[in-house]
C-alpha cells in the first residue's frame, strides 16, 4: 500500500506509467491490425512472385544464350576458338543478370511504396554523364562485342583494316591487336574497325605473270609454263586444283606476258605464287641450257665438218 500511496503521490513516475501504457496499447493495436497484416503479407507475396519470375526469367534466357552458342559454334568457324565462344556467352549471361536484377530492385522498391521517379530521374543524368565522358569507350566495348559475336575474324586470321596488315594475336572487348609479317604490332581501337578485309575465311587465288621473249612462240610459251607446273598440286598440298594457264595478259614489241592462276588455301597465295615462279624460272633455265647445248652441238659438227672438207681438198 506504501508503494502504491508513492506512485500516485509522484507526478513524474505517474508519467512515465501512462507512457509505457500509452505505447503498449499503440503496439498492441498495431499488433491486432489485420488489415495491416494482410496488406504486408499481400505486398511480400507480390515480391515472391517477382523474385520467382525474374529467376525464371534469367534461367530461360541463359539456356537460350547457351543453345545459341553451341549452334553457333557447330555451324562456323567461333568453335575453333572455344576461349573466345565461353567469354561471349559469360558476357551475355552477366548482362542479363544485370538487367534483370536491376528490374526486380525497381520492382521491389515499388512494392514498398518508394517514390521512383526522383531515383530514375538521378540514374538517368548519372547514365547521361558518363555516356557524354566516354563514348569512344561504349563504342569500342559495342564495336568489340559484335565483332566477337559476329565472328568477323577470329585469332590467327590474317586480316587489313585501314592500312594496316596484319595477323590477329588478341580480339579484346577494346582493342585489336595484329601483328604484321615484318614484326610491327598494331594495337587498334575497335571503335576505329570500319571496314575489314579478311584473307582467311575463303580460298585464295594465286596469279603469276610470266614474261617471255618475243622471239618464242606462244605454242612453245604455254607448252613451256604447263610443263613447269605440272604435278604442282601433289607436291605441294597448298595448292587445291591443277593451276590455269589463262593465255596472253599483255604484250609489247619486245615480249608479252602470259598469265597462270592457281587455287590454294586461304592465305597462301604469295607462298604458292612463289613455288610456281621457281618451277617456271627452273623451267626457263634448263630450257636455256638445252638451247645453248645444242647450239653449240651444232656449231662442233660445222667445224667438223669444215675439217673434213678441208682434209679432203688438201688431200686431193
Amino acid at each position: 500500500m506504501t508503494l502504491i500511496r508513492w506512485l500516485e503521490n509522484n507526478t513524474g513516475t505517474t508519467a512515465v506509467v501512462k507512457d509505457a501504457m500509452h505505447w503498449k496499447d499503440v503496439i498492441w493495436e498495431w499488433l491486432s491490425d489485420s488489415a495491416m497484416w494482410s496488406t504486408l503479407l499481400f505486398v511480400v507475396l507480390k515480391i515472391g512472385i517477382i523474385f520467382i519470375i525474374t529467376r525464371i526469367f534469367i534461367r530461360v534466357i541463359n539456356k537460350i544464350i547457351d543453345k545459341s552458342m553451341q549452334q553457333k559454334g557447330e555451324n562456323s568457324r567461333f568453335q575453333l576458338n572455344t576461349r573466345r565462344l565461353t567469354t561471349v556467352r559469360e558476357l551475355l549471361k552477366n548482362v542479363t543478370n544485370i538487367v534483370f536484377n536491376f528490374i526486380l530492385i525497381m520492382l521491389v522498391l515499388s512494392q514498398m511504396g518508394i517514390n521512383l521517379g526522383p531515383l530514375i530521374a538521378g540514374a538517368g543524368v548519372l547514365g547521361l554523364a558518363v555516356g557524354f565522358g566516354a563514348q569512344s569507350l561504349v563504342k569500342d566495348v559495342i564495336t568489340g562485342f559484335f565483332i566477337i559475336f559476329e565472328d568477323q575474324f577470329a585469332v590467327g586470321d590474317v586480316i587489313q583494316t585501314g592500312t594496316f596488315k596484319g595477323t590477329v594475336e588478341v580480339i579484346g572487348l577494346r582493342t585489336t591487336r595484329l601483328v604484321s609479317w615484318k614484326g610491327e604490332v598494331y594495337i587498334l581501337p575497335n571503335g576505329s574497325i570500319t571496314t575489314v578485309t579478311n584473307f582467311s575465311m575463303s580460298n585464295s587465288l594465286a596469279v603469276v605473270d610470266v614474261p617471255m621473249k618475243a622471239e618464242r612462240t606462244l605454242e612453245e610459251a604455254v607448252d613451256l609454263v604447263k610443263q613447269a607446273i605440272r604435278g604442282i598440286e601433289e607436291s605441294n598440298v597448298q595448292v587445291l586444283n591443277i593451276p590455269d594457264v589463262l593465255g596472253v595478259q599483255s604484250m609489247t614489241t619486245s615480249e608479252y606476258i602470259v598469265r597462270v592462276v592457281a587455287e590454294c588455301l586461304p592465305n597462301t597465295g604469295a607462298a604458292v605464287e612463289r613455288d610456281i615462279q621457281n618451277n617456271i624460272k627452273k623451267a626457263l633455265e634448263d630450257e636455256e641450257h638445252r638451247q645453248t647445248a645444242l647450239e653449240t652441238a651444232v656449231a662442233l659438227e660445222k667445224e667438223d665438218e669444215q675439217e673434213r672438207k678441208g682434209g679432203e681438198k688438201g688431200g686431193a
